[in-house]
Order: structure tokens, then C-alpha cells, then sequence
């Protein structure tokens, strides 16, 4: 690891291959700068523009959708697409304006249920696995809850070392420590410590600890970590959803899953698995539809994205 999971070290300026990066951040931080009607706005002009241009996304989108709720009409479908994408390029300025902008309006906006359940786990000590799926809030969100309770989180490192810094630090604006998803062993501390983690496992990491449990009824690679999380840590397992309703945000926290872990791991990550497709089925229009999701079957790479030429 080249800095800590508390730190984030920004790569020098002056190498100019990493100038156009920085040239998008300043952009970027801009933007999270704006009036929050005015993000709204422009948000959902960029999701317009993503949902006409970003072709190959647009079509994964339309596969996962038609394969996770078959019985819808196509009208319905279409329409859940174009909210997706509404709910995609709003998600945008929500992600900037937790790194990088101000939150003071939206506080006054914010209703969280089940609070009680993290406070009661915060009084024993003991470590507590939020688990969520990847939500368009996702990032505004976890800086609300921080507002409450001390969260770190889990990501995946990007390739490109100033995004990597930037995000990292914007993060830690709020977060009390973020975790690469190779970072296992302070991930672990972390827990045992009684410590809060946030943690989504709902996209195919192709990692050598998956295995194959339904999701919407369809078969999806999935990762155990969090059946191993609970088992190494003894860590409580805490469905969390969260939704923007207009202008306002909320976070619903629900009661420890019972008798979890087993010994059964695909079990358990079955349970995980319906838990976030009931969190779908809330809102479906702000779920990450442009990944992948079904892309590896049991029998292999699946057919389900290919293009008809």
C-alpha cells in the first residue's frame, strides 16, 4: 500500500500527464459548489445526454432491467430506464457535494429510522457491517449518517492516482477511515475494534470468493466477504437503505440480520442478496443499473450483453 487507509497522498503537479485529471477535479469541485436546485437541474441534463450518448452503458442498463423484472411491460421498463438516467446524472452532483461542497441545506431534510438499532450495537461495542447496494445516494448519504455515528468505509482503488487522491480525501472529510477492498486485515481490526464500516456487495468483483446466488431471480456472482466479515469479527450484519424523496433524503437502518453468520456461506450470501433487491424494489430508478451485474453465469461468460450488429 502506498499510504495508510486514514491518509491520502496527492500525486506531484507537475507531471503533466496527470494535468487533464486535475483540470476535471477543479471542475468538478466547482460544481459541487452550486445552488442544490441548480445541480438538480444541470444533473439531470448531463443523465439526458448520458442516456443518448453512453451506448453501450444504456444497453446494459436495458438488459439488467428487462431480466430483473420480466413481468413489466416494456412502457414501464423504458420509463424506469429514463428515470435512471435522471437519477444518474443527479447522483453526480450528490457525489461532488459530498467530497467536496457543503451540506448545512440539506440537513434540515434528513430522516433517518432505526438509528436506535446502531446505537444499541455502539453501546455493546460491537462491530457493525452496513450493508447497501450501490445506490445513486449512496455517497450524500454516508455523509448524513456520519452526521450520527463514526463510519468508514470500503472501495475500490482507481488506476488513476489523482482520482484515487481525490476521492480518498473527499471521503475522509467524513468518513473516519476508508479501506481499499484488498485492505482485509485492517478492514478486520477495524470491526473487532467495534468500529462502523459501510460496505456494498452487489456487483461482481470476480474474485475467487464468490459464488452464484439469486439476484431477481437470476443467477449472480456475488462475494462472501460478507459472511467471512461476520465470521472473523463476530461483527452484526445492518440492512441499509437510503433514497432521495425530491429535495429530501431518507435513511432507513434496519434491525441486525438474526443468526448470522452461519456456517453456510452461500446461504448467507443469498440473505444479503434478497435483502438489497427488497432495497431495489423501494427505488428502483436510483440503483446503479449500467453495471454488469450478470455478466458471469455458472456455465461461463454470458451472452447477455452482446450487441445485435
Amino acid at each position: 500500500m502506498s499510504d495508510s487507509p486514514t491518509t491520502a497522498t496527492r500525486p506531484p503537479l507537475w507531471q503533466p500527464r496527470h494535468w487533464p485529471t486535475f483540470a476535471w477535479l477543479a471542475l468538478a469541485m466547482l460544481g459541487a459548489r452550486l445552488p442544490w436546485f441548480l445541480q438538480r437541474a444541470i444533473g439531470r441534463g448531463i443523465g439526458w445526454l448520458a442516456l443518448h450518448l453512453a451506448r453501450s452503458r444504456r444497453h446494459a442498463a436495458e438488459v439488467n432491467i428487462r431480466l430483473c423484472f420480466p413481468g413489466q411491460d416494456e412502457a414501464w421498463r423504458r420509463q424506469l430506464l429514463r428515470d435512471s438516467f435522471d437519477a444518474l446524472g443527479v447522483g453526480i452532483f450528490e457525489f461532488a457535494r459530498a467530497w467536496w461542497g457543503g451540506i448545512d441545506a440539506i440537513r434540515p431534510r434528513v430522516q433517518i429510522e432505526g438509528l436506535e438499532h446502531l446505537r444499541a450495537l455502539q453501546a455493546e461495542g460491537r462491530g457493525v457491517l452496513l450493508v447497501s447496494g450501490h445506490f445513486m445516494t449512496l455517497e450524500m448519504c454516508g455523509r448524513l449518517l456520519c452526521d450520527h455515528v463514526p463510519l468508514a468505509g470500503m472501495y475500490r482503488r482507481y488506476r488513476n492516482p489523482v482520482m484515487e487522491w481525490a476521492v480518498k480525501r473527499g471521503r475522509l472529510r467524513y468518513a473516519c477511515a476508508m479501506f481499499a477492498n484488498e485492505d482485509i486485515r485492517a478492514t478486520v481490526r477495524h470491526l473487532k475494534k467495534g468500529g462502523f464500516l459501510w460496505y456494498a456487495p452487489d456487483q461482481d468483483m470476480r474474485g475467487k470468493d464468490s459464488v452464484f446466488v439469486p439476484f431477481f431471480g437470476m443467477p449472480a456472482s456475488t462475494i462472501t466477504a460478507t459472511h467471512q466479515f461476520a465470521r472473523l469479527t463476530g461483527c452484526a450484519v445492518v440492512p441499509y437503505f437510503h433514497r432521495r424523496e425530491g429535495g429530501r433524503y431518507l435513511l432507513k437502518i434496519a434491525p441486525p440480520l438474526p443468526d448470522f453468520p452461519t456456517e453456510d456461506a452461500v446461504a448467507d450470501t443469498a440473505r444479503v442478496n434478497a435483502a438489497i433487491e427488497d432495497m431495489v424494489r423501494e427505488a428502483p430508478a436510483q440503483y446503479l443499473w449500467i453495471h454488469r451485474r450478470f455478466k458471469r453465469q455458472p456455465e461461463g461468460r454470458s451472452r447477455f450483453y452482446e450487441r445485435k450488429r
